[in-house]
């Protein structure tokens, strides 16, 4: 979206960017994770998994020499891993990855979590030589109710499909947010959709592009604003295309996670999550959230 454009007149960065996420649902790990590429998707499972079960292995697929921290919460590399972990509780952490995409040497993943209380969550992880050496995430407390559809923030369509048309994909997406989200095109809108046919899993928005009305004017009641600013990364893996962006959310600096599935060229279905980035001071590590 333009820096100057104001949520009340920009109904795309609405249904694609608005606030918090949805009630924490389980899911199935075995569902839409696509046999290529099993080894390194299936590292990011165990090691996502051992923050609720403990297991010590699948620590050692992280680099010890080199692991590069963009969770601000924590402190870079092995031993800021390892500190973090120490303080989850160990009785209530839930780590249920139900989406998990591979994009060369990154893998991303959709994640129900029990960490402090139910959130949802995207980590993305970058391997080099064989090893896990960088991570990025973005998470949000989960909304008590599903939105007015009655989706959730994790559920939805988890199968990966149309495999040669990942870099098309992707680049239909990164227009999409950079003429709407970023610039504010809005004439462009209605080309990026196949009608009305949208299924939205933001807590507060129902599906269909022609249900954003009454979200609309709740919204504007608030005097809310969404601005993105910058996008900087684009993973995808055949239908799903997840896109990192930075900007703000009713005036504080935000870090925006939209996953999109795509389906014969057109976007049918939209998750996010977006996060608070905090004030440099109470950064634990140097590496920026992006």
């Amino acid at each position: 979206m333009h820096p100057t454009l104001k949520l009340k007149i920009s109904s795309a960065a609405i249904v694609l960017a608005s606030a918090l996420t949805s009630a924490c649902v389980s899911g199935n790990i075995t569902e839409g994770v696509h046999t290529m590429h099993t080894d390194k998707k299936q590292q990011v499972v165990e090691l996502l998994k051992s923050l609720e079960t403990g297991a010590s292995q699948p620590v050692s697929y992280i680099n010890p020499d080199k692991y590069i921290q963009h969770n601000i919460a924590a402190a870079d590399g092995l031993a800021g891993f390892k500190a973090f972990v120490q303080i989850l509780p160990k009785e209530t952490t839930k780590a249920n990855p139900v989406r998990v995409f591979q994009d060369g040497d990154f893998v991303f993943a959709h994640v129900a979590y029990n960490v402090f209380g139910p959130k949802t969550g995207f980590d993305i992880f970058r391997f080099e030589d064989g090893k896990i050496v960088e991570h990025w995430d973005n998470l949000q407390e989960t909304a008590a109710q599903p939105n007015p559809s009655g989706h959730t923030m994790i559920d939805g369509a988890t199968t990966v499909t149309d495999l040669d048309k990942t870099a098309v994909n992707k680049a239909l997406v990164r227009t999409f947010v950079d003429d709407i989200l970023l610039h504010g095109r809005m004439e462009k809108f209605a080309a990026y959709f196949d009608g009305d046919n949208y299924i939205q899993h933001n807590p507060y928005i129902a599906d269909q592009v022609s249900g954003l009305g009454k979200a609309l004017q709740e919204f504007a009641k608030q005097g809310l604003t969404i601005k993105y600013d910058r996008i900087h990364a684009v993973y995808g893996e055949g239908n799903f295309v997840l896109v990192v962006s930075e900007g703000s959310f009713a005036g504080k600096p935000t870090s925006y996670y939209d996953l999109f599935r795509v389906q014969q060229g057109k976007i049918v279905e939209h998750w996010d999550v977006l996060e608070t980035i905090p004030a440099r001071t109470e950064w634990k590590n140097d590496n920026g959230k992006f």
